[in-house]
């Protein structure tokens, strides 16, 4: 089995550590594997392929076959794809309409799957688009991590656990710990996973926790909830050293009691299990807190200060409160600025202490006035927490003067500037134009594990070729000894013109379009051995009757939510012969999504066609109980949601590249003559995230 770190390094960067050996491997060992890994759409790099030559044939094959089982994972070719049409998509193209109901309805009511003769396909046209495997260090795999420590961002689920391998195999881990972890979630994320691996440094919490609420991110950390306390925890039953600790942290840090009234609840259900009063002799402090919160006493919080100043109008007073709290301040700057006919008081404080402000909210809060005027009918937001959820609300945000505004986005821009101007200098500096179509990754949080994991409402070209294949494969079976029952998972794809309005839709309802070149192959409704789905679009028959976008979505019709499922992920191929090669060809897939929220809908991508570009979105839907779930119940979300993610108005990483450039750099037009390059394939890319969160948010 590939060691933790390199599976880590291939599935995050396509980098393995390879160690020089003794020994001269055959060629045509080499050759042979090579043409299996091309297979997968991958290949090694040059470098690569001199280390591993010096490689033994025992050492040789337990490292490719390692490589070989970390890339099917990885782009989802693990597993046995079995339609229930075989013959897909010809076969679904020439079936009658009374074949294909006659098949459906015995499958629903039987379970059995029709029997067809699998024809012979011919072979897929040969794929050019090979990914390179490249030789790495243990070093950068080692600041991998560390990049994601100081991350000025919340991490996916996938980042903590990489985080986790990598804590776990490197034993300096502690004196390789960043200088500063600047985001509260991830100082709790990494004190819990250091102490799990008894690696923390003794000065750590000394360094990191200052107030309740740190303390409380921990307890949640130590329990495996959400560290960014969107959703309440259920915490676990501490150890009597974790109670003293988390008791201990609480009695030494500041304002306790206003702190913790912010999450009251939560804190009541966590002295129920820290038994604060059994300790407070040693924690008087955090025991008299816990007895407020518990009596109901009155507490005049910092918030509920500025509320009443703002209801009032009272905006000096406002002002005062906001300078101790500059990140306040900058969110609540376009409330204030509306509650005054002449700006500048409100300018001329928040200037004062715009420095105080973190890099991801001046970045913010500059976009948002900057393009305050370029709001559509609908603002969209992310909220926090673990699920990749989105709202979209009405436009109602009410007119602000020019010069107002204007001056609101220069002093963000020039906080940032400066800021900016302390760090390395990059030299030559050539930017991507294509990157002004990539969003920053402010929050990752809820980010899915993906093949390719960027910002969502960024977008990707979709490669040559004329037919898009969407694909879902599901298992049911046990999570945690629970059976999770029958598990029925629906692949579905909504077609929309260049306003979104409603063309045609391809799922279980529809299996193919009398219209376009769009087919479904097959419902299947149980998946004890697993099952898969498939759906093909052709391009150019939905541009020629006037669509546009393909919105995909997985629906959970049996009602259990992903993240109790075995095993659940879809993802997108590019063919430019749908009847050839495998229905499922490796090489051609361009991105996979593992499904694990705690969520029954989900809208991986989005693709603009006449753009080709896919719009990547990897959200979320509420079901309503009262109907069925299927695209059909669930259609005005998804144009909702079509519409929002679409026209989102948010930073891009050429603006955030930009201010980099001008602050510490020369821009040139020439990526060749350049000493930093941000581009989409080499340099910094928008892959990159851990590094664009760790040194480009600083």
């Amino acid at each position: 089995m590939m060691p933790m770190k390199n599976q880590i390094y291939l599935r995050r960067k396509n980098k393995i550590i390879v160690h020089q050996g003794q020994h001269e491997l055959p060629t045509s060992y080499l050759a042979a594997a090579l043409r299996n890994i091309e297979s997968l759409g991958y290949t090694f790099s040059l470098e690569l392929l001199e280390r591993i030559r010096t490689l033994s044939e025992g050492e040789f094959f337990a490292l490719y076959s390692d490589v070989v089982a970390v890339l099917k994972v990885k782009i989802g070719a693990s597993r046995q794809y079995k339609p229930m049409y075989p013959n897909f998509p010809k076969q679904v193209m020439e079936a009658s309409e009374g074949e294909l109901f006659v098949n459906a309805i015995i499958h629903y009511l039987t379970l059995d799957l029709p029997v067809h003769e699998v024809k012979k396909r011919l072979p897929l046209l040969r794929e050019s688009r090979l990914k390179l495997i490249h030789l790495g260090t243990d070093e950068e795999l080692l600041q991998v991590g560390m990049n994601l420590l100081r991350a000025n961002s919340s991490l996916s689920a996938t980042d903590k656990e990489d985080l986790e391998g990598l804590i776990q195999a490197y034993e300096g881990i502690a004196e390789a710990l960043p200088t500063e972890i600047p985001q509260k979630e991830n100082v709790a994320i990494a004190a819990s996973l250091l102490l799990k691996y008894d690696k923390l440094p003794a000065a750590f919490f000394a360094h990191y926790y200052k107030t309740a609420t740190d303390v409380l991110r921990l307890a949640v950390a130590l329990s495996d909830g959400d560290v960014s306390l969107a959703e309440p925890a259920k915490f676990h039953k501490f150890k009597r050293g974790e109670r003293r600790l988390l008791l201990g942290l609480l009695e030494a840090s500041l304002n306790i009691v206003e702190d913790m009234n912010r999450y009251k609840n939560r804190w009541i259900r966590l002295g129920e299990i820290l038994h604060p009063f059994e300790y407070k002799d040693r924690y008087p402090k955090a025991a008299e807190a816990f007895d407020i919160l518990r009596n109901n006493h009155k507490i005049e919080t910092f918030n509920s200060q500025v509320e009443k100043a703002l209801v009032r109008a009272d905006v000096n007073t406002a002002i005062k409160l906001l300078e101790q709290r500059p990140g306040e301040f900058a969110r609540r700057l376009d409330h204030l600025l509306r509650l005054t006919e002449q700006g500048s008081p409100v300018l001329t404080a928040f200037e004062k202490i715009a420095d105080g402000v973190s890099t991801p909210v001046l970045l913010q809060v500059m976009n948002h006035f900057d393009k305050r005027d370029s709001y559509g009918e609908w603002r969209t937001f992310f909220p926090k927490g673990q699920v990749a959820k989105v709202q979209a609300i009405e436009n109602r945000v009410p007119g602000l003067q020019e010069d107002i505004r204007q001056k609101a986005a220069d002093i963000c821009r020039t906080a940032l500037l400066n800021r900016f101007a302390q760090l390395p200098s990059l030299g030559n500096v050539y930017i991507d134009p294509r990157l002004q179509e990539h969003l920053v990754p402010f929050s990752m949080r809820s980010a899915s594990k993906a093949l390719r994991t960027i910002a969502r409402g960024s977008r990707l070209s979709i490669p040559g070729g004329g037919t898009i294949r969407f694909f879902l494969w599901w298992r049911e079976g046990s999570v945690n000894d629970v059976p999770t029952g029958r598990v029925d998972i629906d692949l579905s794809a909504v077609l929309y013109s260049k306003d979104w309005k409603y063309m045609e839709h391809i799922s279980y309802t529809n299996l193919r379009s009398d219209k376009y070149q769009a087919y479904h192959s097959g419902d299947i409704v149980e998946a004890p051995e697993g099952a898969c789905e498939f759906i093909d679009i052709g391009i150019d028959s939905v541009i020629r009757y006037g669509g546009r976008y393909v919105v995909m979505n997985l629906y959970s019709f049996s009602s259990q939510p992903y993240c109790d499922l075995p095993e659940c992920y879809a993802g997108w191929m590019i063919r430019s012969a749908p009847q050839t090669g495998e229905i499922f060809e490796p090489q051609t897939v361009q991105d996979k999504i593992d499904l694990a929220a705690d969520t029954r809908i989900c809208i991986p991508v989005i693709l603009d066609l006449m753009e080709r570009k896919v719009i990547w979105t990897d959200i979320a839907l509420n079901s309503d109980p009262r109907f069925a779930n299927n695209v059909e119940s669930n259609a005005g979300g998804v144009e909702l949601m079509g519409r929002a993610l679409t026209s989102l108005v948010k930073p891009t990483l050429h603006e955030l590249f930009m201010l980099h450039a001008q602050a510490r750099g020369t821009l040139i037009d020439q990526a060749e003559e350049a000493d930093t390059v941000f581009s989409l394939e080499e340099g910094i890319t928008p892959f990159d995230t851990e590094i664009i969160m760790a040194d480009f948010m600083q």
